[in-house]
């Protein structure tokens, strides 16, 4: 951490030139003292890229920032938020910490909050920002999370991490076991120092392999911006062995999206299917990620169009955590129907369990994107390749 980053003249070049080509930057002479223009150019990276994700350290004057990489990485203020809701307490630890926006909103939450973070120089800035912040609940450990337990006796009202997803020799990983630390291997050293344990997860990981490698899972959160799977969130608690809640929630803007349900529920439920009524909805990220399909037909009293196409239709209109479309026009998937219907027009255009891509479908029938005309290409209850046309609710 090169604090002469710090001084006014540097800071104020940052953000002179935070929207300038960096490359461009690099190529120019402006030289100053004690600080490489690579370093102030990597600076400008990594702010630009928090600008959205991260608002309240963009709008904060002289903030350190760490590579660009440990900001794509870390959580978003929206997640962080909303995992700092479904805890409280004296204590909690970040096994993970990472850039410390986790533990930023931990701090509202929990008197004593300890961020572990095996990277010196993070772990350095971290602490000099959440001074600048003037947060003094937080205190920043450079050391390895799990190590840390290891040398503990101390107790803690929760536990959280969010285990890195990149491994040496396999790339990119999805199962907790191959993600470091290791989760599953290390959850009875978790529990000797907690009863509450949140672990974040990748997006892409399988519900039922999350279940089946977390013992003790009481809570699943997927959480959703803007139609964008984020986070998964194993909520632990010791010697649970009850029923699984799920909770979805997609953010968009002021709104949310919120859907909650049994996790067995859905093997039970049952869906009645109806070919398009009035109108057509189609769920949220979050929703889509969660598996119930079945479940929320039943909960909110609305037809599934196929067993595998995951549209629902209705008569009267409902509040629908998704999509709502009013449904204009119906038709058989045929080469004449569509030349006649949508040929050399503009539509906004999905697939549901239809053997075409979109692409495929605007090169073949010369369809443009945009505009106020939604086409959904789905198979109906009676397996029939169908075209549903809606306009936006």
């Amino acid at each position: 951490m090169n604090k002469h980053i710090l001084n006014t003249v540097i800071q104020e070049f940052i953000n002179n030139n935070i929207n300038s080509n960096t490359a461009a930057l690099l190529l120019k002479k402006t030289s100053f003292k004690n600080v490489e223009l690579k370093e102030i150019a990597e600076q400008i990276e990594a702010k630009k890229r928090c600008k959205a994700k991260l608002p309240t350290w963009f709008n904060t004057p002289n903030i350190y920032y760490p590579n660009k990489l440990n900001i794509e990485q870390t959580s978003s203020e929206i997640t962080a938020g909303y995992k700092s809701k479904l805890m409280s307490g004296n204590s909690i630890i970040d096994l993970t910490g990472g850039f410390g926006i986790d533990c930023f909103y931990f701090s509202k939450s929990f008197k004593e909050v300890i961020h572990c973070e095996i990277d010196e120089k993070l772990s350095k800035i971290v602490s000099y920002n959440f001074k600048q912040f003037g947060i003094d609940n937080v205190k920043a450990v450079n050391t390895d999370g799990i190590e840390h337990l290891k040398s503990s006796k101390q107790n803690y009202d929760w536990i959280y991490v969010d285990p890195s997803r990149r491994h040496d020799s396999k790339g990119k990983v999805f199962y907790l076991k191959d993600c470091l630390p290791n989760i599953p291997k290390h959850l009875d050293l978790l529990f000797e120092h907690t009863d509450n344990v949140l672990i974040k997860a990748s997006p892409m990981l399988d519900l039922s392999i999350g279940i089946t490698e977390l013992k003790q899972t009481k809570a699943i959160h997927i959480v959703a911006v803007n139609n964008d799977v984020k986070e998964l969130l194993f909520v632990l608690c010791k010697g649970y062995s009850g029923e699984i809640k799920i909770n979805t929630i997609n953010t968009k803007g002021d709104k949310n999206e919120a859907f909650e349900f049994a996790y067995s529920s859905e093997i039970n439920a049952k869906a009645n299917y109806s070919l398009p009524l009035t109108y057509l909805y189609e769920p949220n990220a979050a929703i889509l990620k969660s598996g119930g399909f079945k479940t929320i037909a039943e909960k909110l009293d609305i037809c599934k169009l196929h067993r595998h196409s995951h549209l629902y239709t209705s008569k009267v209109l409902i509040n629908f955590p998704g999509r709502v479309f009013k449904i204009t026009e119906e038709l058989l998937y045929n080469k004449k129907n569509i030349k006649r219907i949508l040929s050399n027009t503009k539509a906004n255009i999905t697939v549901r369990n239809f053997p075409e891509s979109v692409s495929f479908l605007r090169k073949k029938f010369n369809i443009k994107d945009g505009g106020d005309t939604y086409v959904f290409f789905t198979t109906n209850a009676n397996d029939e390749k169908v075209v549903v046309i809606c306009e936006k609710v």
